[in-house]
Order: structure tokens, then sequence, then C-alpha cells
């Protein structure tokens, strides 16, 4: 860092004063409202709008500092923001057998989110499945199993409201926050590409999916093969959907080396359900020990890792206002299996 300090504007106006006084005569002293002494203010000010501008200036032309450039410091390293993506799943429907539900349909929920069908359904019974996307990119389209769509206009045959199905309307995700961004440029300069090691999986990995946990493995599925896997970290369900899985494979495809066979797959979630006394037993012990739990697995899990109980303990500790605890449950260190990784499940907690 330099050693450099900004005059503040009262020593500017002083420095001002004192130069006048040097280079003109009779300048010894100044009257309250002198025009000598309204030119040092008027000076200083100006000089003082260009030391901040200097000073903004400094941290934006380097890219572990700035703010307003960070678009620009990442496209220098050809990094682009990735855009908001649209939340997409099935809803079931009821209706007669033969009725048809047309492409682009458009259904909406009870908060005024709308969603489109993807393709035309004809029903063969009952009830039929339907895709939808919704209309909005962001995360606000990610829609629960069972939540209620309605259909804006009515359809002939066919009920007015449809049912989420299993799996959910997901991977709806926000444009890629600034700092995001800002930190995938930094790892950029810093992880020189070495045309294929770890460090450049992981780089191409984020280009697609954002700043993210990722791993790679040498020899996934036998020599020449890389093996790839990541998660989510920008939304509470961590495990990527079969649509960005292949998003990743496509990339990696294009950018990988010649001949290397890639392989991108989704972690499986093991659910990590602890049983725990704590004293004291409040609401706002209870959250913060989730909290702590939660962000413990979050930058401590990787796929076919251990969790020990010394691990598990210290950050139930770390909770604000714990005072005590006994860990029931887990009773030894819990291993999983390989492209298994821990996310935060249920707690019990015991009285």
């Amino acid at each position: 860092m330099s050693d450099f300090t900004r005059p503040t504007l009262s020593q500017l106006i002083e420095q001002a004063r004192n130069d006048l006084k040097g280079r003109l005569q009779g300048a010894d002293s100044f009257l309250a409202r002198s025009v000598v002494g309204a030119l040092a203010v008027v000076w200083a000010a100006i000089a003082h709008g260009l030391y901040g501008f200097i000073d903004w200036l400094s941290r934006e032309l380097m890219p572990d500092t700035a703010e307003a450039w960070r678009l620009r410091h990442a496209s220098i390293w050809k990094l682009t923001q990735i855009a908001a993506s649209s939340a997409s799943g099935n809803v079931t429907v009821s209706g007669s057998a033969g009725k048809t539900i047309d492409a682009g349909t458009v259904l909406q929920r009870s908060d005024g989110a709308t969603f489109t069908t993807k393709a035309a359904v004809t029903l063969t019974g009952a009830t039929g499945t339907v895709a939808v996307t919704a209309v909005t990119p962001g995360a606000a389209g990610n829609t629960p199993t069972g939540s209620t769509l309605s259909f804006i206009s009515p359809v002939s045959g066919i009920s007015s409201e449809a049912t989420v199905a299993s799996g959910g309307i997901t991977a709806g995700a926000d444009i890629e926050s600034l700092d995001a961004l800002k930190a995938r440029t930094l790892e950029r300069i810093r992880v020189t590409p070495q045309g294929g090691s770890n460090a450049d999986y992981k780089l191409w990995t984020k280009e697609i999916v954002g700043d993210t946990r990722v791993w790679v493995y040498n020899a996934w599925m036998g020599l020449g093969s890389v093996g790839v896997t990541f998660v989510m970290d920008g939304r509470s369900d961590i495990i990527p959907t079969e649509d960005e899985v292949q998003a990743v494979q496509d990339y990696l495809d294009e950018v990988a080396p010649v001949g290397a066979r890639i392989y991108v797959f989704a972690t499986i979630a093991d659910a990590f359900n602890p049983s725990i006394r704590i004293t004291p037993s409040t609401t706002a012990v209870k959250a913060a020990v989730l909290a702590q739990l939660t962000d413990y697995l979050r930058t401590k899990a990787v796929p076919g890792g251990t969790e020990t109980l010394s691990q598990i303990n210290e950050a139930i500790s770390l909770a604000e206002g714990e005072t005590d605890h006994d860990l029931i449950a887990p009773v030894a260190a819990v291993t999983h299996s390989a492209s298994h990784i821990a996310v935060m499940g249920d707690i019990t907690w015991v009285a």
C-alpha cells in the first residue's frame, strides 16, 4: 500500500493561505472577508475535489479494490456477468381426455408470477403433465412442489388450476452479483491457465454456473478422463439440476483439451439430521445453531468427505448465546460415499 495520505480540506486551505502569504506582498494577514482569503478557499476546494477523484481512481484501477469498474476488469480477462436464468419444471393438470393445452399458455402464481407452457400437450387421461418455464428470469420463479398455478385464460376442457409436480419448478437464478464476478476475476488473474489443469476445469465450470464450489477428479473413469462435480452455493437447494449439469458438460466439451473425456455429474445430497440438547433452549439460540451448522457444511463439506464430532461440536459452540450443549446424534464421525455430500437437514431438539 502507498504511504501517501490524502490532505484534508482544512489542510489544503491552510496550504493555499501560506502559499499566498509567501507570494503576495501585503498578504501577511487575511481579513475575514478578503478576496485573497476567498481565493485560498476556492482553490483548496478545487484541489480537494481532484484529490477525491484520484483517490477514487486509484481504487477503480485495481481489480481487487474496484467497485464501479468490476465489469470492465472482468471483460479484460474475457469474463462476463452470468445472466439470470428462468426456473422450469412440470405441473400436473386435470381435464377431459383429448383436450389440448397449447404451447405458450400462461399460468399465474398467487403472487402474480407467470409461467408459460413449453410445448403443446394433449391429455390421454384425466390428468397430464405439462412442462412450464417462468416468464421472468430469476430465483423468484422457483416454486415448491404442491404449489398451485392458475390459467390466466380458460382452456376448454381443462381445470382452471394446476399443481406443481414432484421436483418443483427450479433452477431459476438471479443475475450474477458483481461481488461474485469480482471473485471470479481475481481467481482468473491469480490462477494461470495451464491447458487443462485442475484449476482450469474449476475456472471453466464457474464461467457457466458462477462463483461456487467445484471438484475435479483425475482419471475418474480411467486414463484420459476427468470427473467434474459442483454445487450451486447461491441458492438453498445446492444440488444442480440436469439442465445445469448438461450446460457445464457442453461447455467443458468445447474448451477442454482435445482427447479429454469429460464426465460432469451432480453430487448427491445426504441430509445431516443431528439431535442436540442445547442450553439455553431458546428460539434465538436454536436459530443460531442451525445457522452455524449450515455455514459449517457449506464451507467444509466435500463429496465423499467426513464430518467429525469435534468439528460439529465446534460449530454448535460458535452459535451466539449458546452456553452448553450435548450432541446426542450422531455418535461417531459421518463419512459419505464418493459423490455424496452433506447438506443441512432437520435438527431434533432434545429436552
